[in-house]
């Protein structure tokens, strides 16, 4: 099985990364103490932000060759800092795709993608008056209709009870492993972490190289 993300002696503000291999295809978990960098991986493999030092690699090649449009279309992240316009849910989907210079889905394709983030709201339903677990599906929701080949997850349900987490989190699972995309969360739920993942990597706290 190839790896779809490795990295070599890699550093950021401070943090210090043991080399890291994730699989391609795996449901793979992030754990490890806060201040280890988590959150900051997931943002270093979608380019979000630069190495200080050391390289990520993305299918063999070098991120920092990569242009960074592209990388961001394939390895899609879904951050706690979540962006929502204040507008229906159809024109949220709308604005997304438009964005990326796509054709809006059909309305029976959102609501698809709702129901699969255990959501039933009508598409007219304003996002900005729904509770931050219900606006973080929505966003979950819209970066799956778009079909990633990487999908990274950051506390994906810290807004939500255990019920919803579990209930959430089996349909995404389904939907990554019938559709091949690769999902890598980073969660403080043990639990969730046990349950559904292939893969769990621990980060640990390194001293300066």
């Amino acid at each position: 099985m190839n790896n779809i993300f490795t990295t070599s002696n890699l550093s950021i503000n401070g943090i210090y990364y043991q080399d890291l291999k994730f699989k391609e295809g795996k449901i793979t978990f992030i754990t490890g103490p806060s201040g280890v960098g988590k959150s900051t991986l997931l943002k270093l493999f979608n380019g979000l932000v630069s190495p200080s030092a050391g390289e990520v690699y993305y299918l063999g090649s070098n991120i920092d060759q990569s242009e960074t449009i592209s990388l961001r279309q394939e390895v899609s992240l879904v951050s706690q800092e979540l962006f929502l316009f204040d507008l229906s849910i159809e024109d949220n989907f709308k604005e997304f795709y438009s964005y990326r210079e796509l054709p809006s889905p059909a309305p029976e394709t959102m609501e698809k993608y709702l129901r699969l983030c255990c959501l039933d709201f009508p598409l007219a339903y304003n996002c900005s008056k729904m509770s931050g677990g219900e606006r973080q599906r929505v966003y979950i929701g819209i970066f799956l209709s778009l079909m990633p080949k990487v999908l990274l997850l950051d506390e994906p349900t810290s807004a939500l009870d255990s019920q919803n987490s579990n209930d959430i989190f089996e349909n995404i699972f389904g939907f990554c492993k019938e559709n091949k995309i690769t999902l890598i969360v980073v969660s403080h739920d043990k639990l969730l972490a046990d349950r559904f993942s292939e893969e769990q990597i621990e980060l640990i706290k390194l001293d300066r190289r």
